[in-house]
């Protein structure tokens, strides 16, 4: 089974042909940085109006890629969570497209989509897939948490952030630096060549398995307003102290959740997962305890329809479907911020698949 996977939550307007064993036959993305660049982030009224403009060309390349319409068995369009008028675009094609031809439709959570974009089978690149269960910290612009999967039916959330999500944490911080958007790869490449100790920033709530970056954020902007904005070294240094310290509170929340979990696999997926601070710091802590890490390539990291169509491959094989009346939302069903918790020694939360969230 072919199906024709479409991602349009954010910024990126991405379709791809997969089948359900994860082969990747098609994968297209136009991605919108130089238009959102000038203001520092994503400007959802701009992006709806690119998705609008990108989304035909971009489904008829990764359909002809694919090998053309009547190789489509499905259709599988993200849902949510996202930016609600980008959704709107993604389904309403999506949709229109599987009436027009008689095809099955199914709605795919996003977050979903990236706990199984390490099965992607992508040509030229190997693929190490985790067995299931495994523990996955899920890091991108929008969304960072912990989740323990079994399956496409079973995901158990286990911690999530309290404000800000880890990409826009450095999206933010890079802003202040005057490093432009995305911030999260310029200041990767400048932490590469700084000193991660030279400055002293806070790692919050470290005692739970939820996330909080605003204070992380706002110590960043103490410093700016106090010293300026540094220039040469010293900016590599504090981008560097930076991103040890976001790296730092993500790779030991996810190594203490294996271990609450007894888990010994580890999965790193979102954008952020692309980031080579996390992964080398992953790649060491892994090692030493003994967990097998797996990280997708970073072109399954980032936002793409190839992790959409595989997840709804995975959601139809199962017996599910969505009906025309399938409507976007803005943040996963039954997930809340804010709310304080206890660290999770006591069993996992429900699913974000319609139970009760953090």
């Amino acid at each position: 089974m072919r199906v024709l996977g479409i991602e349009t939550s954010c910024d990126e307007t991405g379709a791809a042909v997969v089948d359900d064993e994860g082969r990747v036959y098609s994968d297209v993305v136009a991605s919108q940085f130089e238009l959102h660049g000038p203001y520092g982030g994503v400007v959802p009224e701009i992006a709806s109006r690119a998705h609008l403009e990108r989304i035909g060309p971009v489904v008829a390349r990764a359909v002809e890629e694919g090998g053309g319409l009547e190789a489509i068995d499905a259709v599988a369009v993200t849902q949510g969570p996202g930016l609600v008028g980008a959704l709107l675009v993604g389904l309403s094609f999506g949709k229109a497209l599987a009436w027009g031809r008689g095809l099955p439709f199914v709605g795919v959570d996003h977050l979903v989509a990236h706990l199984f974009a390490p099965f992607l089978q992508r040509k030229g690149l190997e693929k190490q897939a985790p067995e299931l269960p495994f523990i996955a910290l899920l890091a991108s612009g929008g969304h960072t948490a912990i989740y323990e999967v079994w399956g496409i039916e079973r995901i158990d959330l286990l911690g999530q952030t309290r404000d800000d999500a880890a990409g826009e944490a450095f999206d933010k911080a890079a802003k202040l630096l005057g490093l432009g958007y995305p911030g999260g790869p310029v200041i990767d490449r400048l932490a590469a060549q700084g000193d991660p100790l030279r400055f002293e920033l806070p790692r919050p709530m470290m005692a739970s398995l939820d996330f909080s970056f605003s204070g992380l954020k706002s110590a960043l902007a103490r410093h700016v307003e106090a010293h300026g904005v540094p220039e040469g070294k010293e900016l590599c240094d504090l981008c560097a102290s930076f991103q040890e310290a976001v790296v730092e509170v993500l790779v030991e929340k996810a190594i203490r959740a294996c271990r609450l979990r007894r888990m010994r696999r580890l999965v790193l997926v979102g954008g952020v997962a692309a980031n080579r601070g996390l992964r080398a710091l992953a790649k060491r802590r892994a090692e030493a305890l003994g967990i097998e890490l797996f990280v997708p390539p970073p072109v399954s990291c980032t936002d793409n329809g190839a992790m959409v169509a595989y997840a709804g491959a995975l959601l139809l094989k199962a017996g599910k479907s969505s009906g025309w009346d399938v409507a976007p939302y803005p943040r996963a069903p039954g997930t809340r911020r804010g709310k304080i918790r206890a660290l999770a020694l006591g069993g996992p939360k429900k699913s974000t698949l319609g139970g009760e969230g953090g």
